[in-house]
């Protein structure tokens, strides 16, 4: 181990650990927020809750695109993506009774997905004209952005005005609407609360990308495997940790949309780091890892989304099978990409 590898690892490891601490803290946080200010529960997961607990990875995606590392800031936020939706089966685990996407069946969920895989597959027609950009920004950057604002607006309207329901059985469970106000907390210290804590989140991000840089230039591992797999990890332990806490809560279907929403608001970090990377269209400096990255979030969605449909309630390990393949397809094409590509 070189001298600059060690302290690399030790910064990585506690920058990871800050994130996963202050993160489910800031969440909890945010959620209150969300509730004191009237907003409701899908719009408060799938964006709120979701752009609190992504703050370290957009921290990381665009330190590392303004430095330079193309490839590492598109691996983090698609492997991302990846890790949060098989950590979906890793909550499942934890709910016994039924197969977690029978019993969190909702409107919101199923809507939120099918976007996801919209969002995702915007930046597959980007990656194959990477050469397109306008003052050094590929134009597939602000359709996003505007195409991510529609569909937090469309996802609002759905929860206001449903066309169609879920089919509800002795499993499924309803959303939570009452929650415990927190004591003598007013609005504005929950503020001044939310804004530290997202400061040492964020700053966690900056640390962790650089431990990250350093970790692939010492090792020789190259930069879509470390942002992919260990920084795209690292930032996403809150959602993990809050996946798992909403579900022993019985708080199912703000499990499942934390994570979907999260999910969706991620592919924007590869927007941000388009902005702000210096050498014009960042698709043009991305590599086969981030390409492979891709795919894989685009097939794990689809699973997820039949799952969803189909609202199986027992399976494998009565985690039901769109869960274990999630498993099966994350697992295999971490050891895909680190053994093979």
């Amino acid at each position: 181990m070189t001298d600059a590898l060690l302290p690399a690892v030790l910064i990585f490891a506690l920058a990871a650990m800050f994130i996963a601490v202050f993160g489910v803290r800031m969440t909890r946080v945010a959620g209150e927020l969300a509730r004191r200010t009237g907003m409701g529960e899908a719009i408060m997961g799938a964006l709120f809750i979701g752009a609190a607990t992504s703050l370290s990875g957009i921290t990381a995606s665009v330190t590392a695109a303004w430095s330079g590392h193309a490839s590492l800031a598109v691996s983090n936020s698609l492997g991302g993506i990846a890790a949060q939706t098989a950590f979906l089966a890793i909550a499942d685990f934890f709910y016994r009774r039924a197969n977690l996407e029978h019993a969190a069946a909702s409107v919101e969920n199923l809507m939120m997905t099918a976007f996801l895989i919209i969002l995702l597959s915007i930046h597959l027609v980007a990656l194959s004209v990477p050469q397109l950009s306008v003052l050094g920004v590929h134009p597939a950057t602000p359709v996003l952005i505007i195409t991510y604002l529609f569909g937090m607006w469309l996802l609002n309207r759905t929860h206001e005005m449903p066309m169609w329901y879920p089919k509800r059985t002795s499993d499924t469970r309803r959303e939570q609407t009452h929650t415990r106000r927190s004591r003598g907390a007013t609005l504005y210290g929950l503020w001044l609360r939310f804004l530290a804590l997202a400061a040492l989140v964020a700053t966690a991000g900056w640390f962790l990308t650089h431990a990250a840089v350093t970790i692939s230039r010492e090792t020789g591992l190259a930069e879509g495997v470390v942002g992919g797999i260990f920084i795209a990890i690292s930032t996403s332990l809150p959602e993990l940790v809050i996946a798992v806490t909403a579900v022993r809560m019985r708080a199912l279907t703000l499990a499942v949309g934390d994570i979907i929403g999260g999910n969706a608001f991620d592919t924007l970090f590869i927007a941000l780091s388009d902005i702000v990377y210096r050498g014009g269209s960042i698709y043009a400096a991305l590599t086969h890892y981030e390409t492979f990255w891709l795919a894989l979030t685009l097939l794990m969605c689809a699973v997820l989304i039949m799952g969803l449909i189909q609202r199986e309630r027992h399976g494998i390990g009565n985690i039901g099978l769109e869960s274990a393949t999630l498993l099966v397809l994350y697992l295999g094409g971490v050891g895909l990409i680190t053994l093979v590509l």
